[in-house]
């Protein structure tokens, strides 16, 4: 079959994902390295006495979802499935213990994980604090930030699989008694770059905040409190550093534990680098998105949701993301027994705002926030009738006895202990595009996504070129000016209707940013990953209500980053430095510059770039922690 991959596409894969030699030359296509994926996925059927016919079908379903960019699994399935490494998944969590062999030890297996293209996720908060006393020694503890710093230089060390940088996520409790230290040890852009960080906050902390009471600094070795402080200034604190640079990111560790499937195997401590899968201690996922842009059929003149087609793409894709697991070759024995034991799978969605533009909702309006309840409320029913179906041909997760799904009743032996994660799909949503990453919304219309080995990609929108051409107000000048600006809301030239729909990123009140993940948050097992953006000009008291709107609407967690807050950061607008012959956006299409290397979080952006007298927007994309 013909592949329908935008120039864009083909260059990511050409770059990371398909085989080479030993020369570098390309000996795999596209449609090669889909079918190498289906197949290694389907002859895990094998194991349960699926027939040769059987398993072919089910590979050759799999090829037609995977090839019509209906569903993407993360990024190490697409590149290690039917290879040698084998290393497929993308999430793993790590235990660390307040001695000298479990740190070391877990920063071994970092290493061995980050070489075969995972993300992994810490908990420090086990750590005794700085200057206490280590009485084998006599000496005095360095605390958990040094460890990170341990961990940040050990991640730079490592290329993954010579393919992508690592990435990791790092917490600690807000009752740890070196939490104020922990919530400033980003304050300068350069140190621990490789880490996102977030406080896991207590739902004990947020009730006493409501009233501005003190809380006990607990000693993570004796668990007796050592000192009190207020939540207010620490609360303050975290929003301030938020509102200065983006981190730390918040997860509500309670809220996680109240959706924990399997509480007798312990509690949940951190979570991937980008925060939206919650694992146990050595657990690891697979993730995989389902791409809701192909979710959609022509009717007349208008658009609307294909849901016979979603149904058949959700029940494929999770027959996919479980037999992932038994062909996944686990970096570590006990990564391979935790991630066994639940089956936990992350399937999630991207091209939420290319469908929402399709459908002629607008982004920030009561109708898409319904419309995402209805969506991914669909897609988790769906997963769980094909989780059971599974339950029933293969049976349940080991870990089944004393989790929450065993009833007396039998009407919920699910194969899986976990079914849906939203995760922001960088580099995938490039492979299935032009695609929107996860739920966000548009950042701009017109921009350059940096990504991989110093190349960028030019980016445009061609949902508002298609819709310029065909209501007649195209034209170059006017695709210059909108280069120009990240909104096109006072844009007198566009029609209001057609500004209403194309909302980006900076149009969207971070109330409304909230409201979606919150929205989606219902019917997602695991977490959702979603920045909520705030203009340059935000205020602190404006960061500080969307944390606790966070908290009132039910969400896991929550990261806000406010425009140009870093010196490097995600996104970037602004004006070109040199004025140079305009080209329209189907021309723009056609330009592929080289672009930089990856950096930890989503991404980084270094630089505004500029071309074809438009302004781009920058984005560095990070594959390990995007999917």
């Amino acid at each position: 079959m013909e592949l329908k991959l935008t120039p864009n596409a083909i260059k990511v894969l050409e770059r990371r994902y398909l085989r080479k030699d030993q020369e570098g030359k390309l000996i795999e296509t596209p449609e090669q390295m889909f079918t190498r994926v289906a197949s290694a996925i389907a002859i895990a059927d094998k194991q349960y006495s699926s027939s040769d016919e059987n398993i072919k079908a089910l590979g050759d379903a799999f090829f037609k979802m995977m090839a019509n960019l209906e569903f993407l699994p993360n990024s190490p399935c697409l590149m290690n499935a039917g290879k040698e490494m084998g290393q497929l998944s993308a999430c793993f969590v790590l235990p660390i213990e307040d001695s000298m062999e479990s740190i070391f030890e877990s920063l071994k297996v970092t290493a061995m994980i980050h070489k075969s293209g995972g993300g992994t996720g810490f908990n420090f908060s086990r750590l005794r604090p700085k200057n206490a006393v280590v009485k084998t020694t006599g000496g005095v503890a360095s605390g958990p930030i040094s460890f990170m710093r341990v961990y940040d230089a050990a991640t730079e060390a490592v290329k993954q699989g010579g393919t992508r940088r690592g990435a990791n996520m790092g917490i600690l409790r807000v009752d740890h008694p070196d939490i104020l230290e922990f919530i400033t040890c980003k304050e300068n852009d350069g140190h621990i770059t490789n880490f996102n960080i977030s406080v896991a906050i207590t739902d004990d902390f947020m009730r006493k905040l409501a009233k501005g009471q003190d809380y006990d600094l607990i000693d993570p070795r004796s668990q007796k409190a050592i000192k009190r402080i207020n939540t207010k200034e620490v609360f303050d604190l975290i929003v301030k550093q938020a509102h200065k640079n983006g981190e730390p990111g918040i997860i509500f560790i309670d809220r996680m534990n109240e959706f924990n499937p399997t509480p007798k195997l312990g509690k949940y401590e951190s979570t991937n680098p980008c925060g939206e899968q919650v694992l146990l201690p050595y657990e690891s996922c697979d993730l995989g998105s389902i791409n809701l842009d192909q979710m959609c059929r022509k009717v007349a003149s208008r658009c609307e949701i294909d849901w016979e087609r979603l149904k058949e793409v959700t029940g494929l894709a999770v027959h996919f993301l479980d037999n992932l697991i038994d062909v996944n070759k686990f970096p570590l024995l006990e990564i391979e027994k935790a991630t066994k034991a639940t089956r936990k799978i992350g399937l999630g969605v991207m091209g939420w705002a290319s469908l929402l533009i399709r459908l002629n909702i607008p982004y920030n309006s009561e109708e898409a926030v319904a419309l995402a309840e209805k969506v991914m409320s669909f897609i988790l029913d769906q997963a769980n009738k094909k989780s059971l179906e599974l339950g029933k041909a293969k049976g349940v997760f080991p870990a089944f006895k004393g989790s929450i799904y065993d009833r007396k009743d039998q009407t919920t032996r699910m194969r899986n202990a976990t079914l849906t994660t939203i995760a922001p799909t960088g580099t995938i949503s490039i492979i299935a595009g032009p695609c929107s990453s996860g739920i966000e919304p548009l950042f701009a219309l017109s921009y350059h996504r940096s990504v991989m080995d110093n190349d960028k990609l030019v980016e445009v929108e061609p949902l508002f070129e298609q819709v310029a051409h065909q209501r007649g107000f195209y034209s170059s000048q006017l695709m210059e000016k909108i280069a120009q600006s990240a909104s096109i809301k006072d844009i007198k030239e566009i029609p209001e209707d057609v500004r209403r729909i194309f909302v980006t990123s900076h149009d969207i009140s971070p109330e409304w940013h909230v409201r979606m993940q919150a929205a989606f948050q219902k019917y997602v097992h695991n977490a959702t990953s979603k920045t909520i953006n705030f203009p340059h000009e935000a205020t602190i008291e404006e960061v500080r209500k969307s944390y606790v709107l966070a908290f009132d609407s039910n969400c896991k967690g929550i990261t806000i980053y406010r425009d140009r807050s870093r010196e490097e950061q995600v996104l970037n607008v602004g004006k070109p430095k040199e004025k140079q012959e305009v080209k329209g956006m189907h021309e723009i299409k056609k330009e592929i510059a080289p672009r930089p290397r990856p950096e930890v979080i989503i991404g980084t952006t270094t630089k505004v770039s500029t071309g074809c007298g438009n302004l781009y927007v920058t984005i560095n994309i990070d594959e390990d922690v995007c999917g």
